[in-house]
Formats: C-alpha cells, sequence, structure tokens
C-alpha cells in the first residue's frame, strides 16, 4: 500500500546492471542513484516523460539491481484510484506500471525511500503463490532474458504471458 492505496502486486520485471536494458547498465548517475543505494528502498523515475514508476532495489550497495512493479491487482482505496486515473473498470486501474504510478500517486519525492516505513506498506503473501514467468515486454534490448514475473491466472497483469 502507498498512502491508504494498494493492492496485491501481480506482476514485475528484473533489471540488472549486468544487463543492457536496465537504467544502471550505464553506470551511477544522479537518475539512476536509489538503485545503486540500499536495498528495500524504492527506485521512482519518469516514463516517457509522462508516468511515474516505481521499482524496489533488490541487491547489496552499489550493486544497481531492481524489480520494476508492473501491475497490482487493486483492493484498497479503489475509489481513490479511479479517480485518479478517471476511469471506472477495476481491470483497468493498476494494469502496467504508469497505470499503477497514476493509482497510487506516486512522486518523484518517493525515491530512494524505504518501503518498510510510510508512504509504503509492504505485507508478504499469507500463503504459496504460483508464479510465471517470460521475457520482459516494453524494451529492445536484452528481450530474450526472462525476467517478467507474474501471479498465474491473474486477470489484473499488464499483458498476458
Amino acid at each position: 500500500m502507498v498512502n491508504g492505496v494498494g493492492g496485491i502486486i501481480v506482476e514485475a520485471e528484473a533489471y540488472d546492471q549486468l544487463d543492457p536494458a536496465s537504467h544502471t547498465f550505464v553506470g551511477p548517475t544522479k537518475r539512476n542513484a536509489a538503485m545503486f543505494g540500499a536495498p528495500g528502498c524504492a527506485y521512482v523515475y519518469r516514463s516517457y516523460g509522462i508516468h511515474w514508476c516505481l521499482n524496489f532495489v533488490c541487491e547489496a550497495e552499489r550493486h544497481g539491481a531492481g524489480v520494476l512493479i508492473r501491475a497490482i491487482e487493486p483492493i484498497v482505496g479503489l475509489q481513490t484510484m479511479m479517480e485518479r486515473r478517471g476511469v471506472d473498470k477495476i481491470g483497468l486501474l493498476c494494469s502496467g506500471p504508469g497505470k499503477l504510478g497514476q493509482a497510487l500517486a506516486i512522486v518523484h519525492d518517493y525515491n530512494g525511500m524505504p518501503l518498510n516505513k510510510p508512504p509504503f506498506e509492504l505485507i508478504p503473501a499469507k500463503k504459496y503463490v504460483d508464479v510465471i514467468c517470460g521475457p520482459r515486454i516494453g524494451i529492445s534490448k536484452a528481450v530474450d532474458l526472462p525476467w517478467r514475473f507474474g501471479l498465474s491466472g491473474s486477470a489484473f497483469l499488464s499483458r498476458s504471458f
């Protein structure tokens, strides 16, 4: 959850500094500095100059790696998310990283913030889930890497596997 809205993460993509599709492939910059920071923090960037995207930093400090949160199943704060997105269909609220950023009101101020403190709240799954994997989408480099992960059977993915 972020500021009282949220849901179940159903899709994510991994990126690593050795990966030419990653923002960290070029090394540390002002833009990607959070990805080289402490694991368990947010990396927030603007995509196509329009949408804020949320990533979870996942490796040790100084190793630029993280996971782009691509989609969630919206559960909490549905009305607020609908107003932010200007849609009334639940399936359209968070089915892509830009949509998710808008629905959760992700802003650049969250960049580098720890994910275990407000405005974030992460709650571990209560049971094992069936995860499927496949190639990432929306990139032109290293497209064959099976680093896109999704909740099997979810109707809330950004795109089917």
